[in-house]
């Protein structure tokens, strides 16, 4: 079993919590439609999260000096100075994790915004941390794209951690060949395309049985147009596991 590491290093720490499948713009789509993609939930919870204790605005007026952001706690009694500050100035504010984390050997940590969300006037900067042997903790940052303010929540992730072996991928190598080449794989293909086609020309159609069923579940469900399983279903509510406090 892989091991993540979490060494506190201030106190408070940001709650540290496995990734949520929900995003409020996927609630908003008609019907939830968008909990329909499985690659997006999937990314939405291939991690965990670090959420703020404190919520704050946080203002750029579009110069590059660090002075030129200024970060007001929604409770004027918070300090947050161990939590956001313009470190790196450039329209860039720096947020402290709380963490040392430490992976074994060979792995590393990816550091982003919480998959599949926007927030506007301001992006995420991504960080992949040789956390299988740095004696410090990293930082997590974002950029304006533009002067404007910004509202970060109290509870609001600003942290997505994931981890990947960045040497494997190094040596994976590419090949591109024509998908005529591997019959098996095409004959499957065709048999994809032909099913999806026929589904939509059957919705456009507004056939009763099609309207019914309202979209198709292969994927979902871990099987072929033809329906031969390949995975198991339960996939699609996997999560990560909750992080154990041991002292």
């Amino acid at each position: 079993m892989t091991k993540l590491k979490a060494y506190r290093v201030q106190d408070p720490v940001p709650e540290l919590v496995p990734g949520s499948v929900k995003r409020d713009w996927m609630e908003a789509t008609p019907d939830r439609f968008a909990y329909r993609c499985l690659p997006l939930n999937m990314a939405n919870v291939t991690g965990w999260e670090l959420k703020l204790n404190h919520g704050f605005d946080a203002t750029w007026n579009g110069g590059m000096l660090a002075s030129d952001i200024t970060i007001k706690p929604h409770d004027p009694s918070v300090n947050l100075q161990h939590t956001v500050l313009s470190h790196f100035a450039s329209g860039i504010i720096t947020f402290h994790t709380g963490y040392l984390f430490r992976t074994p050997e060979g792995w590393a940590t990816w550091a982003m915004a919480p998959p599949n969300t926007v927030k506007d006037g301001i992006t995420a900067l991504d960080g992949l941390v040789e956390t299988d042997w740095l004696p410090f903790p990293f930082t997590m940052n974002w950029r304006f794209t533009h002067p404007c303010t910004v509202r970060f929540e109290k509870g609001e992730p600003f942290c997505f951690i994931t981890l990947v072996e960045p040497r494997k991928l190094s040596e994976t190598s590419i090949e591109i060949e024509n998908i005529h080449s591997n019959k098996e794989l095409f004959d499957e293909y065709v048999a994809w395309r032909n099913s999806r086609t026929e589904f939509n020309a059957k919705l456009q159609a507004n056939d009763p049985e099609t309207l019914r069923i309202s979209w198709q579940k292969h994927y979902m469900k871990g099987r072929t147009p033809s329906g031969e399983a390949k995975v198991a279903p339960d996939r699609a509510k996997m999560r990560m596991q909750k992080p154990v406090t041991k002292s």
